[in-house]
């Protein structure tokens, strides 16, 4: 079984990626909102605005996911995802986690917190999508 980072790196990994995000976020969805405001004066409802945001992150986190099991920050930090037995999550194992992991960081973190209980360090929406956060091997 593959070695568990600790609870510090991967919260490190979350803030990398969150400056990550701002970036992914400025061009796919602050740019062509502006661009409707701007050059056609629409201002679209709040709960299109939220549901954009939340599609162009989970296209973002599932793909990377996918596609070797480490965003951009998780590459940095040098740590993967993957199952408890060590395979690729399936498509829908992805999606459940990220969909898991906005009440777990919406909740005051308390998902985030979990992880300093939990025997496996991992956080609530990995215990719960069944996906574990590992040391990536070379």
């Amino acid at each position: 079984m593959a070695p568990l980072p600790g609870v510090g790196r991967r919260i490190a990994s979350m803030v990398y990626e969150g400056f990550l995000l701002l970036g992914v976020l400025s061009v796919t969805f602050m740019l062509p909102h502006l661009a409707l405001g701007m050059g056609f004066k629409i201002a679209l409802p709040g709960w299109v605005l939220v549901s954009h945001i939340f599609a162009v992150l989970g296209a973002y986190f599932i793909w990377y996911w996918t596609h070797g099991g480490q965003t951009l920050a998780m590459q940095t930090w040098k740590i993967a995802l993957t199952t408890p037995g060590g395979a690729q999550p399936s498509l829908a194992r992805l999606a459940l986690r990220y969909v898991l992991a906005w009440p777990s960081l919406l909740c005051l973190g308390a998902g985030l917190l979990w992880a300093l209980f939990d025997r496996d360090r991992q956080f609530l929406h990995d215990r719960l999508a069944g996906t574990r956060i590992v040391f990536k091997r070379h």
